[in-house]
């Protein structure tokens, strides 16, 4: 039996409405799943167990003091998974489901730049800068800022040796004002995972391998707290400069689709603020004002 171009028109159109209402359906029940905040019974943190003074799996770090504070105030317990923070941190952390359950493994970064890709960030809660290191041996202690060392006679510049990592500001600073030539560069990574900036930079200031070491300003402030006393180390921060970019934000990483749990952490930060400068300036870490725009 032949249908009519009626019939055949009457079914594709119930065919058509039944598909928008089974679309309609699953985009409401995903909706809905997707509105419901996600119940944490933990604060977990992502974060490298070997990596003073951002953290270490004893919560040395500034930043395992953060993340103390903000599981005080969540009235959460605090549990970590650890990685060493090189290439593949963000995978085999913040974005890596177990197999099992289903669940990440952790839900939080502590520091990371603001604008990070691999992640969604916070308003920044910290400021800082690049900044040279150097011990008293050195016979700089009349530096106040960077631009002091272009000014000392060319014989005692010339014979400085300076510690930079590659493809940094510090690498761009020496270069722009012509001292290449008196730099030894380390591997942003290194391939011992126990090994870090920190680490790497006093081994050699304290052999006496390099004279001053330029790195990011919270080590920077860090190695200068471990050495006082008559061979003190000294911290000499880079200003924000229009050609080199020595200053960054640092703000908090979570999941691209974690909207609600990043608003939470704004409005911590926001509320907490003189308690987050006091846990860093303990670090001694070289601060600057935060931007106004968050």
């Amino acid at each position: 039996m032949r249908r009519s171009n009626r019939d055949v028109s009457r079914r594709s159109k119930l065919r058509t409405a039944f598909s928008c209402l089974l679309l309609l359906a699953v985009v409401t029940v995903a909706v809905a799943t997707y509105a419901q905040p996600v119940e944490r019974k933990a604060l977990r943190v992502c974060a490298d167990p070997d990596n003073l003074p951002q953290s270490d799996r004893s919560g040395a770090g500034y930043e395992n003091k953060l993340a103390q504070a903000l599981a005080r105030d969540l009235g959460k317990p605090l549990e970590y998974t650890f990685f060493p923070q090189r290439m593949g941190f963000v995978r085999n952390t913040l974005k890596h489901r177990d197999e099992k359950s289903g669940e990440f493994k952790c839900d939080l970064i502590l520091g990371v730049p603001v604008g990070f890709d691999p992640a969604a960030t916070t308003h920044p809660y910290m400021r800082s800068t690049w900044a040279m290191v150097v011990p008293a041996r050195a016979g700089l202690g009349t530096l106040r800022e960077p631009s002091d060392v272009l000014k000392l006679p060319k014989e005692r510049r010339d014979a400085l040796r300076f510690g930079v990592f590659s493809k940094s500001p510090g690498t761009d600073w020496l270069l722009q004002n012509g001292m290449i030539d008196r730099a030894k560069f380390y591997s942003p990574q290194s391939g011992d995972v126990t090994e870090h900036p920190a680490s790497i930079v006093e081994r050699d200031l304290t052999s006496g391998q390099i004279d001053v070491a330029i790195v990011w300003g919270p080590v920077a402030g860090y190695l200068a707290s471990r050495h006082t006393g008559k061979d003190a180390w000294t911290t000499v921060p880079f200003k924000p400069d229009p050609r080199i970019r020595f200053d960054y934000e640092i703000a908090m990483g979570v999941r691209f689709d974690d909207k609600e749990w990043r608003a939470t952490l704004d409005r911590w930060i926001a509320a907490h603020q003189p308690e987050i400068d006091k846990i860093l300036a303990s670090y001694q870490v070289p601060l600057l004002e935060l931007s106004a725009k968050r």
